[in-house]
């Protein structure tokens, strides 16, 4: 008589299997039958969130690589709801038992227990999975990639480039970073998902001194599909420009603190509405309680010149996507429009909770953190006006054309370094300004953007949140604020 092996380890010998290739149809068996365990338990839903990531930087200082730091890692999370209740639990045992026993902690927080062992549990009908990796053809990406070797000659090359376009040079950096991610996502709902996302940034950070005179400067590229991205960084424009910007400062006055009218440059001026407005807009902060837009739906929150969007679609952009971490794909979001609050970012918990329906936006750093409601690329639209038209409306002002780090609090009020600084006045930039920072509260500061230019500019960037730290875009147009404080001298 043959006996058939334990259902548990004729899966464990499959998932073996498939671990050592890659996140595909074989693992169907083994996460419908633990989606099934789940139901079975008397949860209202679960999802598994399986991932692979081979991360590597490199950092030239001067000219020296300095540093050159791989990574990889595994695991998987398992996030359980009944009712508005939810636990999430996390693994790196990515065989059956491993991802088992993380399903029943995540049950037993939630007062939940595993049927028995002769119970039969029918396993959850996944639908065909959707592979992204391979409808995008995805799956070469990473074998295209530079070289660490490569890695570091560009660098150097870089570095090069900046020195002898730098004046009075002190500190000189070139650093670059390759993220490639694998994800599964399946869940009781039929989910079932893959996708291959392959993030990359390079940049320079320049300081210049001159006895008593300092400046600091940097700049940062990135893509999220180009396996040939590093080399065709057009280094030698970035180098010229970084250099021009730190010595228009070096030597520039200090802003003198007032309220101005203030231009906001385009493409990284727009870290302001996503740090100040656009979480605030996050289904998490409706939880909360934390954000004053809660009950402002289809009412005016903006200058009626003002309209935004949060996507995942924009060719290369930083936080482009083709499904996001709770495997839904990913579309275009109208946040604001002429003013006026038309929708959430929303993740599948802020769907539950709030009633804001699901936008794509169910993001997380990694398989160590629960999907929260993050934000994409996120940007305020282009308006008809033309850089002339805001210069020429002002007669005394500032240009903020490089912002820098700054804080923003719960309910949006925020400071913000520019790093970058320009007198207007008579509708001219004259004079380079230095030591600003813009003080404010995204309540009023959204009232009094009365002027949007037509050259949008979308910029890289990290945003951290409940979730762990994404990788994002933020992005305008040229903007006029009537008026706004200026910290200085």
């Amino acid at each position: 008589m043959v006996v058939a092996p334990p259902l548990s380890l004729t899966l464990d010998a499959d998932l073996a299997a498939g671990d050592r290739q890659r996140f595909d149809s074989s693992w169907t068996p083994a996460l419908a039958q633990l989606l099934g365990l789940g139901r079975a338990a008397g949860a209202d839903f679960v999802e598994f969130f399986l991932e692979r990531v081979q991360y590597i930087s490199c950092l030239v200082e001067e000219d020296a690589v300095t540093s050159l730091s791989p990574r990889l890692s595994s695991g998987a999370g398992v996030r359980v709801f009944r009712g508005t209740t939810d636990c999430y639990v996390s693994t790196n045992d990515l065989s059956y038992e491993g991802l088992k026993r993380s399903l029943e902690q995540a049950l037993g927080i939630l007062g939940l227990q595993l049927p028995s062992a002769q119970s039969l549990v029918p396993p959850v009908n996944l639908e065909p999975l959707r592979d992204y990796g391979q409808l995008r053809q995805k799956d070469q990406w990473l074998s295209r990639c530079s070289s660490m070797a490569e890695m570091g000659d560009l660098l150097l090359s870089a570095s090069d480039r900046l020195k002898r376009q730098a004046k009075h040079a002190q500190s000189r950096r070139a650093a670059y970073f390759r993220d490639w991610q694998e994800v599964l996502v399946a869940a009781s709902d039929g989910t079932f998902a893959r996708d291959i996302r392959l993030t990359q940034s390079v940049g320079y950070n320049l300081l210049c001194a001159d006895g008593s005179y300092r400046a600091s400067i940097g700049k940062r590229v990135g893509d999220t599909s180009n396996p040939d991205f590093l080399r065709s960084w057009d280094s030698e424009a970035d180098a010229a420009e970084v250099a021009e910007s730190a010595g228009q400062m070096l030597y520039a006055d200090f802003v003198e603190s007032g309220t101005y009218p203030v231009i906001l440059a385009n493409q990284f001026g727009g870290v302001i509405f996503h740090e100040a407005c656009g979480h605030l807009l996050e289904t998490t902060q409706i939880e909360r309680g934390t954000t004053p837009f809660k009950d402002q739906k289809g009412e005016a929150i903006a200058h009626s010149s003002v309209t935004a969007w949060d996507e995942g679609l924009s060719p290369d952009a930083f936080g482009t996507l083709d499904m996001d971490d709770e495997g839904m794909p990913v579309q275009r979001t109208l946040l604001i429009e002429n003013g006026i609050l038309k929708n959430f970012i929303a993740d599948r918990a802020g769907e539950l909770r709030t009633g804001q329906p699901r936008t794509g936006s169910g993001r997380r750093s990694n398989y160590t953190y629960a999907a929260a409601s993050r934000m994409r690329n996120t940007y305020i639209a282009p308006g008809p006006h033309s850089f002339d038209d805001l210069l020429g409306s002002i007669d005394r002002g500032i240009y903020c054309k490089k912002m820098g780090g700054g804080s923003v609090g719960a309910t949006g009020q925020f400071n913000f370094a520019v790093d970058e600084a320009y007198l207007i006045e008579n509708g001219q930039i004259t004079k380079p300004l230095k030591g600003a920072t813009l003080i404010g509260e995204a309540t009023e500061i959204m009232q009094r953007i009365s002027m949007c230019s037509n050259d949008l500019g979308l910029a890289p960037g990290f945003c951290g949140s409940v979730s762990g730290s994404v990788y994002v875009t933020v992005g305008q147009p040229h903007l006029k604020v009537d008026a706004i404080t200026v910290g200085g001298r």
